[in-house]
């Protein structure tokens, strides 16, 4: 039962999750072309975790942002930006394309991604 109230909160992290992870991609698509892969795949990054952030906050989790949050959320994105680079690098070292080699990056990080953002806007403190 209590995973079935959680539901609506997934399903909007999905939503949310599907505006940043395409402008994340659309950014870094763009980019990739003209500079290294890791400063554009990092700039997406940022941008997207801007947006998520506030996103996240208002329409996920349906919580006002505060300092608090946005250091537990950033913190959580710290961790994930640093398993996305880290699986990025290996598939493009495994031979995946720069086009194609975020794609199983995203597969991978943004299920972790909702377990870590999900604490920081759940979790009570004392």
């Amino acid at each position: 039962m209590k995973r079935l109230k959680q539901l609506p909160a997934f399903v909007r992290f999905i939503m949310v999750g599907i505006f940043a992870t395409t402008l994340h991609y659309g950014i870094y698509i763009i980019l990739q072309q003209v500079i290294n892969v890791n400063i554009a795949y990092s700039i997406g990054y940022v941008l997207s975790f801007i947006a998520n952030f506030y996103l996240t906050a208002f329409f996920t989790f349906r919580k006002k942002p505060s300092w608090k949050k946005a250091f537990g959320f950033g913190g959580a994105h710290l961790i994930n930006y640093l398993l996305h680079m880290s699986l990025l690098n290996l598939f493009l070292w495994l031979g995946i394309s720069k086009p194609f080699a975020p794609i199983p990056v995203f597969a991978i990080g943004i299920p972790v991604n909702f377990l870590l953002v999900r604490f920081v806007f759940k979790y009570k403190g004392k």
